[in-house]
């Protein structure tokens, strides 16, 4: 092969290499920036969430002095604003990171243990995904109050069945392999076999699980903020905003509007990011 067909073959491969989608780079920067804000969000604000301006009672956006507006008690729209999407995307990271890993370690007990223990498992997964978790939410967060570490570890019992699921279906696929009978033969134990082998040969499929329920919380506590049982004031969080706009959505329809319109982007935005990536990590795609 000359050097001229060798040339040649590397500039195709330029050009057919498939570049990332507009619509997927708008996510990632929107993504992006809601953390940057989530960081900096106390740097950011022009005011503090709870300050008052009662001169400026419900001004409309566009003012000088608040440029999202402010509400009923003269709060500045913009500054809650920040503070809720730093309160919800801790809130989302959180819940699913604990479903996570929690549905994956029983997924991995299942598929290791088999017999009681898969059934048991099988047997809660199936208990989970027939249980409608809002009423359940609602429940708990009735009868044992509202504080943010109870939400967000309610939040991460929601989901978990997907994951364990999966890790068990993936990990009994996995043991019936070449390599993971080979590393236990060496006499590997099974905490290292599950974690250092079975789990990098399965991550690509449970980050795409990661970005389906990652939305799917956000959604969830911004309803349990609506409803009045999340974030509970002088606290505020993107629910919680939409809650306390709606009192006045005809007469200050951007007290709702700005954290309703956040809610919307951010969720579509990771479910574009998790689309793409379902798309990329399936072999039988490529």
């Amino acid at each position: 092969m000359t050097d001229a067909t060798l040339k040649d073959t590397a500039v195709r491969r330029r050009i057919n290499r498939p570049a990332i989608p507009v619509s997927v780079a708008l996510a990632v920067t929107w993504i992006a920036a809601m953390l940057v804000i989530a960081a900096l969000a106390d740097k950011i604000a022009p005011y503090g969430f709870t300050q008052l301006d009662l001169r400026n009672r419900l001004a409309a956006p566009g003012n000088v002095a608040h440029w999202l507006g402010t509400d009923e008690l003269g709060r500045d729209v913009l500054s809650r604003l920040l503070v809720s999407i730093r309160i919800s995307l801790l809130i989302a990271f959180g819940a699913t990171a604990i479903s996570a890993v929690a549905g994956t370690m029983l997924g991995f007990l299942a598929a290791h243990f088999r017999g009681l223990v898969e059934q048991i498992v099988l047997m809660l997964s199936d208990f989970q995904a027939s249980m409608p978790f809002l009423i359940m939410a609602l429940a708990v967060l009735a009868f044992f109050g509202n504080s943010l570490p109870l939400l967000i570890g309610l939040m991460g019992l929601f989901g978990w069945e997907r994951y364990a699921r999966i890790a068990r279906g993936l990990a009994i696929s996995a043991n019936a392999q070449g390599y993971a009978a080979a590393v236990r033969q060496l006499g590997a134990t099974p905490s290292r076999i599950y974690l250092r082998h079975i789990l990098p040969n399965i991550a690509s499929t449970l980050i795409v699980s990661t970005t389906l329920v990652f939305p799917e919380v956000i959604l969830l506590e911004s309803g349990l903020s609506f409803l009045g049982l999340g974030v509970q004031p002088p606290m505020t969080s993107l629910g919680n905003m939409v809650g306390y706009g709606r009192e006045y959505l005809t007469r200050a329809a951007w007290i709702m509007l700005a954290p309703a319109t956040t809610i919307v982007v951010t969720t579509l935005a990771v479910s574009i990011i998790g689309d793409w990536l379902r798309d990329k990590l399936d072999p039988t795609l490529q």
